[in-house]
């Protein structure tokens, strides 16, 4: 596990995009494709501008790039909750990446518990049996949580399903998620955590007492990958100085 703390989300969403162009780079010369999972909500917006950019749009190879989601509202794309409606506006409408390369979690045509199956088998067919994407983007809320793993939720016991879709009583809505043990499968996972309303619960999934039923974030123990955690200086304000 790595944790890198910066002045502000500036630099922190600089330091993902300088992270997505490298995974990029090293997944298309070993093996042809890229794979990466994005997240949604407010912490990704910064990171998928610079992207869209020339200064990194330029250099990744977007024709070899597959792009999927770590998780989803159970809304239309064009909701402005949907995870994928928004890195569609500030993002992947703005690159050159094929149609057929991006896999949105919702679908109009299925329930959310087929969708979920629907899906896993889609992550199938291009991760193989290994399950390793080379890169997961995720975020965490100022509760613990990351994906759709909230805390209390039975799909935090999850051990088989890579995709899973249950009803957030709290939210009223169905999500879908990428579970803890597909996650822990990639080769990078990099988690964006800024803000001084997630320093508690930052300091809680790092150095606090293991329980992830309360703080969903303390599942994330890669396999054999990176975990890397990219925090401003508020939301790292409760980290224990040694760690900083």
């Amino acid at each position: 596990m790595m944790i890198q703390v910066f002045k502000d989300s500036v630099q922190l969403s600089e330091a993902a995009a300088a992270i997505f162009v490298s995974a990029a780079h090293e997944a298309v010369s070993k093996r042809g494709k890229f794979t990466v999972a994005l997240t949604g909500g407010s912490s990704p917006a910064k990171l998928y501008e610079l992207l869209s950019a020339p200064e990194y749009r330029d250099k990744v190879d977007w024709q070899k790039t597959f792009v999927f989601w770590g998780d989803e509202r159970w809304v239309p794309i064009e909701d402005e909750k949907s995870n994928a409606g928004m890195a569609n506006k500030v993002f992947l409408d703005k690159i050159n990446i094929p149609n057929d390369h991006v896999f949105p979690m919702w679908s109009a045509l299925l329930e959310p518990e087929e969708q979920a199956q629907h899906y896993e088998q889609l992550l199938r067919k291009h991760l193989g049996d290994s399950g390793e994407f080379d890169l997961i983007l995720s975020g965490m809320g100022e509760d613990g949580h990351t994906a759709s793993l909230f805390p209390g939720t039975e799909v935090l016991h999850e051990k088989t399903k890579w995709v899973a879709a249950y009803y957030l009583a709290s939210q009223h809505m169905f999500r879908i998620t990428l579970t803890a043990p597909l996650i822990n499968k990639a080769k990078r996972n990099v988690v964006l955590v800024f803000g001084a309303n997630k320093a508690q619960a930052f300091g809680q999934v790092i150095a606090g007492a293991y329980n992830p039923e309360k703080y969903p974030s303390q599942l994330l123990k890669p396999v054999s990958g990176e975990l890397i955690w990219l925090a401003d200086e508020a939301a790292a304000d409760d980290l224990p100085p040694h760690i900083k």
